[in-house]
C-alpha cells in the first residue's frame, strides 16, 4: 500500500503547482517550502523537534530553515498553501477520472487513516489531526499524509532500535541501491561525514573495506523493513482484506502518475509500481 499512497502525498515537493503555492505565500527556494510545510503541523516550531522528527537531515540545514519560515508564512499560511497546490496538482493529474472513483478512493483512504495508532508518532498524530478536506482531492491527499507520516514514524524507531544513525541510514542507502552521494550531501550532511558513517558500517560488518553491502548488512536492514511493516499494519487491518484491495484497484491510475513526477534516485526511496 505505500507504494500507491506516497506517491499521492509526494505532488507537493515535486509538482509544479505545489512548487508555485509556497512561492505565493512567501516561501521562495525549495527548501522553504518544504520545511514550512511537512512541519506546520506541529506550529511555529524551533528547529530541535524537527530535526528529531524528520531524522535524515543534518541539524545544521534544519537550523537554517527553523525558526527563520515562520517570519515569511504562518504554520496556518504553510497548511494552506500546501493543501491548495496538491490539490491543484492532483486535479491535473485525476481529471480524466469520474468524481465517484475519487471519492470512493478518498472514503477508503479516509478510514485506513482514522485508524492510526498515533501513540509514539508524533507526524503521524499531528497529521491525523488536521481538519478534513472538504472536497474528494484534499480529503485524498490528506489521508494519503497521515498514512506516509505514521509509517515515517514508525521507520524511524525502527531505525533508531536498529542503532543507525541518519548519516548511517543513507550511507547505507547508497551502498545499497548505488544512488548518488549527492542525495545524502544534499541533506546537509559533508562528504567526511560520509566516509566516516560508511566505516562505522563496515566496523559493523555491514559493507565490506570497498563499501560494498554484506550478507550480514542485507539481513539486519531487512529487519528493519520487516519492523517497518509491521508497524504500518494496522490501518490496513482495521480496513479489511477486501477494501485494502479496492482501495488499490482506485489508487492505481493516481499512483501511477503521481510516481512519474518523482526524480529517479529520490532519497524517499519508492519502488516502480509493478506493471
Amino acid at each position: 500500500m505505500w507504494t500507491h499512497f506516497e506517491p499521492v502525498h509526494a505532488v507537493t515537493y515535486f509538482h509544479p503547482r505545489a512548487r508555485a503555492a509556497y512561492e505565493a505565500v512567501g516561501l521562495r527556494g525549495y527548501w522553504r517550502g518544504y520545511f514550512a510545510s511537512r512541519a506546520a503541523p506541529l506550529g511555529a516550531t524551533e528547529a530541535a523537534p524537527v530535526i528529531a522528527a524528520f531524522f535524515s537531515f543534518a541539524p545544521p540545514m534544519v537550523a537554517r530553515a527553523l525558526p527563520a519560515v515562520w517570519r515569511l508564512a504562518t504554520p496556518q499560511e504553510a497548511l494552506r498553501a500546501r493543501l491548495t497546490g496538491a490539490v491543484q496538482a492532483l486535479a491535473e493529474l485525476t481529471y480524466e477520472l469520474p468524481e465517484t472513483h475519487l471519492a470512493e478512493a478518498a472514503d477508503l483512504l479516509e478510514r485506513a487513516a482514522s485508524a492510526t495508532q498515533t501513540a509514539g508518532r508524533v507526524l503521524g498524530a499531528v497529521n491525523a489531526a488536521l481538519p478534513v478536506g472538504e472536497y474528494p482531492l484534499a480529503r485524498l491527499w490528506q489521508a494519503a499524509t497521515t498514512l506516509r507520516e505514521h509509517r515515517g514514524d514508525g521507520h524511524v524507531a525502527a531505525l533508531v532500535a536498529a542503532g543507525l544513525d541518519p548519516v548511517e541510514t543513507l550511507a547505507w542507502r547508497i551502498a545499497m541501491d548505488g544512488s548518488s552521494p549527492l542525495n545524502l550531501l544534499g541533506r546537509g550532511w559533508s562528504e567526511e561525514q560520509w566516509h566516516a558513517a560508511r566505516e562505522r558500517l563496515a566496523q559493523r560488518g555491514w559493507l565490506t573495506g570497498d563499501g560494498t553491502a554484506t550478507d550480514h548488512g542485507r539481513a539486519e536492514f531487512q529487519a528493519v523493513e520487516d519492523a517497518t511493516d509491521r508497524a504500518a499494519a494496522h490501518p490496513w487491518q482495521a480496513l479489511g482484506r477486501d477494501d485494502t484491495d479496492r482501495l488499490r484497484e482506485l489508487l492505481e491510475p493516481t499512483a501511477r502518475s503521481c510516481h512519474a513526477l518523482i526524480p529517479a534516485g529520490s532519497p524517499i526511496g519508492l519502488p516502480a509500481l509493478p506493471g
